[in-house]
């Protein structure tokens, strides 16, 4: 029998995904299960996208070019300049979710053997594109006892290694939910230029900040113009997570233009999306103000609900709409299949995404769950409710 590759063998489950068919059986067994395992937002996606589609002249669904309309290149640096960000159409490559872009920074400046720092936990995915890319993450830890801000900068110099090629971040953060300060990012900042890294960030949830705190971008920071690069999606954002729309931003030109070429090697990305996400940039402000306050309450709700919860430890977000949560458990993915399999609080469960797959230090957030806070306050009030009763049951 052909063997398989090593990269397929490396190549790691989602943690998100991997528990469905158990979901899938629990359902069939007639139960409802909550879900807060994935960050699928349950607000309605701006009505002005779907017109977008819905009104649209298109008689050739065509290529479009490989790095996205001049038209809706031009809009989003106008959506940037709004952000205080300086960047021209010709910054900005769009790509098939953020997901490619990442691929595509990863590909752009590591080769097979390079590395990566990265503060974990992390988007499980990383994971994944890193294996895809042949490129080993190196982690530095944050610990929810410090709400998972950024570890002492002294931590990530003494990782740094003549084979590493950026630091990665996520602000705010997935799955923490922790936004970095100004004075974080100016720290970071500091480091890759003196050590002539690139500074990678993955800034997906830029509009859902919760306190008094803006978000900073990197590309707000000056002098940093040729060691940044941004991963950017409308998935979250305007709640458009199947469109499957990203850009790579980067004012480095080298960058860039290697980027164009992984560009053109897949042709382009899809054309529907890329006018619904036009269209979803004429969104009132009022829709994220409204978004805002919306994930602000279910946050609070949700914190307060697991805070009474004997036995459980969690991280306060300030950013995105997940959080860490650390429960009484020795394994979070065991618990996880049996909330599914074996419990129901009449009739309903709650569906977790456990935590050790958001990092790649073995063995390290195990009795650790990542929970996304997008149902409505009385579905997380009843979720919390379930997950109580189900830990007080609970046997390891």
């Amino acid at each position: 029998m052909p063997a398989i590759s090593q990269k397929g063998v490396a190549m790691p489950e989602s943690p998100i995904r991997k528990l469905v068919p158990f979901a899938e059986a629990a359902i069939k067994q007639g139960k409802t299960i909550h879900h807060l395992n994935i960050g699928q937002p349950d607000i309605k996606t701006p009505q002005v996208a779907l017109d977008a589609i819905k009104n649209n002249q298109v008689e050739v669904l065509a290529y479009s070019r490989s790095e996205g309309s001049d038209q809706y290149r031009e809009k989003i640096a106008t959506y940037y300049a709004k952000h205080s960000i300086d960047v021209g159409a010709n910054d900005i490559i769009v790509t098939t979710g953020g997901s490619e872009a990442l691929l595509f920074a990863m590909g752009c400046i590591a080769d097979a053997g390079d590395q990566i720092i990265i503060p974990e936990p992390f988007y499980a995915n990383y994971n994944g594109f890193a294996t895809a890319s042949g490129v080993e993450i190196v982690p530095v830890i944050s610990k929810i006892e410090n709400n998972f801000a950024l570890p002492p900068i002294e931590d990530f110099e003494q990782l740094i290694t003549p084979n590493t090629k950026a630091i990665l971040i996520c602000n705010p953060g997935n799955p923490t939910g922790y936004l970095y300060s100004k004075a974080e990012i100016q720290k970071l900042a500091a480091l890759v230029k003196k050590h002539d890294l690139f500074l990678v960030a993955d800034e997906v949830y830029r509009e859902f900040t919760y306190g008094e705190e803006p978000h900073y971008s990197i590309l707000q920071e000056a002098g940093l113009e040729e060691h940044a690069i941004i991963v950017d999606s409308v998935s979250k954002r305007y709640s458009m997570c199947g469109a499957r729309i990203g850009c790579l931003v980067s004012k480095n030109k080298a960058v860039m233009k290697t980027a164009m070429k992984f560009a053109q090697a897949r042709l382009s990305p899809p054309t529907f999306a890329q006018i619904a996400s036009e269209a979803a940039l004429d969104t009132p402000n009022s829709y994220f103000e409204e978004v805002k306050t919306e994930y602000r309450s279910r946050r609070d709700t949700l914190i307060a609900g697991l805070q009474e919860i004997p036995g459980v430890e969690v991280g306060n977000p300030k950013g995105a709409f997940y959080c860490i949560a650390q429960l009484p458990v020795n394994d979070s993915d065991k618990f996880a299949q049996w909330l599914l399999e074996s419990f129901d609080l009449d009739g309903e469960t709650v569906m977790v995404a456990p935590a050790a797959g958001f990092y790649s230090s073995a063995g390290v957030g195990k009795n650790q769950v990542r929970i996304a806070y997008v149902l409505n306050e009385d579905k997380l009030k009843r979720a919390v409710a379930i997950l109580k009763a189900a830990l007080a049951v609970y046997k390891d």
